[in-house]
């Protein structure tokens, strides 16, 4: 018998942030529906989108969250920063300025999501021909590099590494999720060690 979609492990909240334009809406309709379309209008404010599966024996329910690009709309997806526990920061291989503003979207991330939050940088619509290419794969995973996450090219149209990039970032999640638990737990198990000591002085 099927589980029901509610009954779940875990509950992941992730964003796609980056400049208009990028391919966030067609990376997320690629993941969460298997499809693709060339005629996306922006996405106005917050859009989202959920996604079930299982990861090491787990249920994991993702709760993905695409956030508008355009300046005016700003104050309202940094709201939406605080309880993510993934970024997928976008820029657009074909469009050198998206991928230089990744360092103002890298700022924005900094200044209002929280310190342990799990980052991953994506090269969106890597389909395109080298002759519309404007940012080389060199330069992307320099930058990645530079801030110490993991780095990915993806075609939203063909489903290149779609998957492979969701799948690591909410791999990177549960692993910190469970090490924090883990980390928790000895804690715990001391204390109730020297509670059962300090009995048992007491009673000697």
């Amino acid at each position: 018998m099927a589980l029901p979609s509610e009954d779940y492990d875990y509950l992941l909240k992730v964003l796609l942030i980056g400049d208009s334009g990028v391919g966030k809406s067609s990376l997320l309709v690629r993941f969460s529906e298997g499809s693709f379309s060339t005629s996306y209008l922006p996405t106005m404010g917050i859009d989202f989108r959920n996604r079930n599966i299982e990861m090491h024996g787990k249920r994991i329910k993702l709760q993905i969250w695409d956030t508008a690009g355009q300046e005016r709309f700003r104050t309202i997806t940094r709201a939406y920063y605080r309880g993510a526990m993934g970024i997928l920061l976008v820029y657009d291989v074909t469009n050198e300025s998206s991928f230089n503003n990744i360092r103002s979207w890298m700022l924005s991330i900094e200044q209002h999501a929280s310190d342990n939050v799990n980052k991953i940088l994506v090269g969106n619509k890597a389909d395109m021909g080298d002759n519309k290419r404007a940012v080389p794969t060199s330069k992307g995973q320099a930058l990645a590099n530079e801030y110490g996450i993991k780095f990915f090219e993806t075609s939203a149209k063909t489903s290149r590494n779609v998957e492979k990039a969701f799948f690591s970032i909410t791999r990177d999640i549960k692993q910190r999720l469970d090490d924090t638990e883990s980390m928790k737990m000895p804690a715990r198990i001391n204390i109730s060690i020297n509670q059962h000591a300090q009995k048992s002085a007491c009673c000697g």
